[in-house]
């Protein structure tokens, strides 16, 4: 496997140190970085802004009239968390209810992406709530064009491509990434990581390792991803470089540090844990609930909701198993199993488990690099009718299903 993509690598003078005879002057060597970059960016322009539309008239469709807008379903459930730290900031300590008893709160919620849907609201004059969805679209398109250059890079350009339109279409609650959640902005910090770990960019992995962390809980998959990195890279080295292990410094210090930051601002160090099993039930169960839940589902379930999540856990598992037996990059496969450990070694909803494990994207390369040996009139019915279902389903949840994904 090639360590870089033909895509990526820079034109370079010729051996004699003089300019290609073809590039003349630098406004023609502009003209061609430029060219590469739009190469790179057009791919995923094109997928956002084609599942972005399909995602919209599916909701729109499915929408009941007299119904919340379109608008309205973008911002529900933890978007309105988001936007309110956005607005007020965050709590100075624990809640409790009408009754005594300890419930969840805003501090649960990690800091970055309403940090920037303020920035956003600040600089465009939008409302909290427009300033939420376009904040989401912008990290959303980051997002696919770095998971299609990392994809690029490790199984070619046709796979990528197919990669970000089962990732940004076909994947079940992939509509998520239009809301006012941080699941696109998450997805475009961990691929960030990703991808400059492949380059060897070791402080820009390490940033963004440490912005992810800001940003979702989830970041120690990303941090796990980058120490098998740079482990990999010193052993192959053989020789202790600094940056790559200042990198992996900087990317451990995310999370704790917001941890460490709502350990202060209540007054006790498990703060943040004691509120997220307040409100969402979360903790460790060594997968002990998701495993009764499948059971019994399975059993004598008889609601599609369950039913359907029941058996889309049990496909992401086994795509992501298939994974370990075709020589996948070590990081990436780190990285997308450590998303589905934690989402399913851990007691919360069900029916948020789905949208929890969308920025995993390992269980979506042996679908992707299946479709990319197919003729291209097969794999387009194919994803076609795959993005079909994966916006209605979305939609699904949005406007039938009662509970909060």
């Amino acid at each position: 496997m090639s360590s870089r993509s033909p895509d990526l690598i820079p034109t370079s003078p010729s051996d004699d140190g003089s300019p290609p005879a073809s590039s003349p002057s630098g406004t023609e060597a502009g003209r061609g970085r430029a060219r590469r970059f739009l190469g790179l960016l057009w791919p995923a322009v094109a997928v956002y802004a084609l599942s972005a539309v399909a995602h919209v008239l599916v909701l729109s469709a499915m929408i009941r009239p007299g119904g919340p807008s379109v608008h309205d379903r973008l911002l529900a459930w933890d978007g309105g968390f988001y936007l309110d730290i956005a607005a007020h900031g965050y709590p100075h300590g624990l809640s409790y209810g009408a009754d005594g008893q300890l419930v969840g709160n805003n501090l649960a919620f990690f800091p970055l992406y309403p940090m920037l849907v303020r920035a956003v609201h600040a600089v465009t004059g939008l409302d909290y709530g427009t300033a939420g969805i376009v904040t989401a679209q912008l990290a959303l398109v980051a997002g696919l064009v770095v998971v299609h250059a990392l994809v690029t890079r490790l199984y070619g350009r046709r796979t990528a491509t197919i990669t970000i339109v089962l990732l940004a279409g076909a994947q079940p609650m992939s509509l998520v990434f239009l809301m006012a959640y941080s699941e696109s902005l998450f997805l475009a910090l961990a691929a960030g990581v990703l991808l400059a770990a492949h380059r060897r960019a070791w402080l820009t992995a390490g940033l963004l390792a440490l912005l992810a962390g800001l940003t979702r809980p989830a970041a120690v998959a990303v941090v796990a991803a980058l120490g098998v990195a740079v482990l990999a890279h010193l052993l192959r080295e053989r020789r202790v470089n600094w940056r790559p292990v200042a990198g992996l410094a900087l990317g451990c210090a995310g999370m704790p540090l917001y941890l460490w930051w709502v350990g202060q601002r209540v007054g006790r160090a498990d703060a943040w844990f004691t509120i997220q099993s307040a409100g969402w039930g979360t903790q460790w169960d060594n997968g002990r609930a998701i495993w009764d839940f499948l059971v019994q589902t399975l059993a004598s379930g008889d609601g599609w909701v369950p039913v359907s999540t029941a058996v889309l856990l049990i496909t992401l598992v086994c795509a992501t198993l298939v994974t370990w037996r075709r020589g996948t990059w070590p990081p990436l496969l780190v990285y997308g199993t450590s998303i589905v450990v934690l989402t399913l070694c851990q007691s919360n909803y069900y029916h948020s488990k789905l949208r929890l494990l969308l920025p995993a994207l390992l269980f979506l390369i042996p679908a992707a690099r299946a479709l990319a040996r197919a003729r291209t009139g097969s794999a387009a019915i194919a994803l076609v009718a795959a993005t079909a279902f994966g916006c209605w389903y979305g939609a699904y949840m949005l406007t039938i299903w009662a509970y909060a994904i």
